[in-house]
């Protein structure tokens, strides 16, 4: 399969990355931009609501009167605060969230020949061929994950530079929470390496071509993944951090203007970046085909390949992208304890299983049966799950002296107020006054 990918190199494919850094830096600039909108618009469309519509045709300029209003609000530090800590905190969670999608294979291989009206051989470049793709290096996976991981600084200093106990709280928790799932994450992306043999995101996709998507092949690594990319990206039902009922905005709390919203791109950013990166594990990347035996768009082509795959990307993405919008719009919060539970005892468990039937599927040589060992898994889970120690149940019903719920033992105070044994949802104005205390 190495052998399928062609050489690249030289100061065409040096020209090529920065070209697709800076047109894949402006689209995701943009798309975070949008995608805060699509989020209004599919919250309220799942709410029954309208959502914006006022600036613009249908709403579509609300993001600029969005990014006007946090440039002109004002920039408030409180007197209390580490003034360069403060500074550099919201720096410090962006700048791994914009350097981080140069690895992601965009689209295929450009072949200069196929330029139209001759241009490949007018530059001199026909026969070069090139990588779509911000940096064509074989190690991108770890580039991605160690970039990735450098977020918690930014979280953990924007806490603590804030002089706020509150912020200093969410920061904690966030970056216990960070660290607790780039565990299970990295497990669940060694299970894709040790699949395609290979960390180069370019390989990744051609042996999904070869045999089928590692949706369909791992899919409970899949679930794993996803989950822990919500969890890193601090979004619902995973956004402790930001628990407005007890930390009021969390670790950004003194934050404001552009100090905050530079927080809030970076959520964006990392959601977009991330579910770029699951598409590219486990969604063929631009392959078309799930099931990789049978038509698929080849990997070397012209102009107009290149486009159609980095469409069928940004599709991709894109619906990655409205699944964990969906998903913040449906599920209520975890508590502290549960989330930190679910990664400990459950996720990662889970992950270090699938990784285990990964390998021996890949030392007795049927890769192909690999979505098979994957419900083993699930068999294996439900089977010892029951076997394992448990703890207390923290959800125990308070019980409520004269509720239904709780009847009445000796020694306990019986309710004998008429109103008090009425079960009607509205109460007989004839019982007398009802107090409203």
């Amino acid at each position: 399969m190495q052998a399928l990918i062609p050489e690249t190199g030289g100061i065409a494919q040096l020209i090529t990355n920065a070209v697709t850094i800076f047109v894949v830096i402006h689209v995701i600039l943009g798309g975070c931009a949008y995608a805060i909108m699509l989020e209004r618009k599919l919250s309220a469309w799942m709410q029954d609501r309208i959502g914006p519509n006022r600036v613009g045709p249908k709403g579509l300029l609300q993001p600029i009167a969005d990014g006007l209003k946090f440039l002109f609000k004002e920039d408030y530090r409180p007197k209390n605060t580490d003034g360069a800590l403060f500074t550099l905190a919201p720096a410090l969670i962006i700048i791994p969230a914009i350097i981080g999608f140069v690895i992601i294979p965009w689209a295929g291989v450009l072949d200069f020949s196929q330029l139209p009206f001759g241009l490949g051989a007018t530059l001199g470049l026909d026969g070069v061929q090139v990588k779509i793709t911000g940096a064509a290096v074989n190690i991108g996976v770890i580039y991605l994950v160690a970039v990735a991981s450098l977020g918690v600084y930014g979280v953990g200093l924007g806490g603590w530079a804030s002089g706020s106990k509150f912020s200093f709280l969410g920061g904690l928790r966030a970056s216990a929470q960070m660290i607790s799932y780039e565990i299970p994450m990295g497990v669940s992306l060694l299970c894709v390496v040790l699949l395609a043999g290979s960390l180069d995101p370019y390989a990744i996709v051609l042996a999904q071509q070869d045999g089928m998507w590692n949706l369909l092949q791992q899919p409970l690594a899949a679930i794993i993944f996803y989950t822990c990319l919500l969890a890193e990206s601090n979004r619902a039902p995973f956004d402790l951090a930001e628990a407005e009922n007890e930390l009021v905005g969390g670790y950004h709390t003194e934050y404001s203007s552009m100090r905050f919203a530079m927080f809030f791109l970076a959520e964006y950013f990392h959601m977009i970046t991330g579910s770029a990166l699951f598409c590219v594990l486990f969604l063929g990347g631009f392959s078309l085909n799930p099931f990789g035996a049978g038509p698929d768009l080849p990997l070397v082509g012209g102009p107009l390949l290149i486009l159609a795959q980095f469409g069928i990307l940004a599709g991709k993405i894109f619906l990655v992208v409205s699944l964990g919008m969906a998903i913040r719009w449906t599920l209520p919060r975890f508590r502290y304890d549960q989330l930190m539970r679910l990664a400990w005892e459950g996720m990662i468990p889970a992950s270090v299983l699938v990784l285990t039937a990964t390998a021996l599927m890949v030392y007795w040589g049927r890769t192909d049966l690999m979505w098979l060992a994957s419900i083993a898994c699930v068999v294996v889970i439900y089977a010892v799950r029951p076997l394992l120690p448990k703890q207390p149940n923290a959800n125990q019903r308070i019980r409520i002296i004269g509720s239904r719920f709780s009847p009445v033992t000796e020694g306990e105070a019986a309710p004998r107020h008429p109103l008090a044994l009425n079960e009607s949802a509205v109460p007989d104005p004839a019982q007398g006054p009802i107090s409203m205390h």
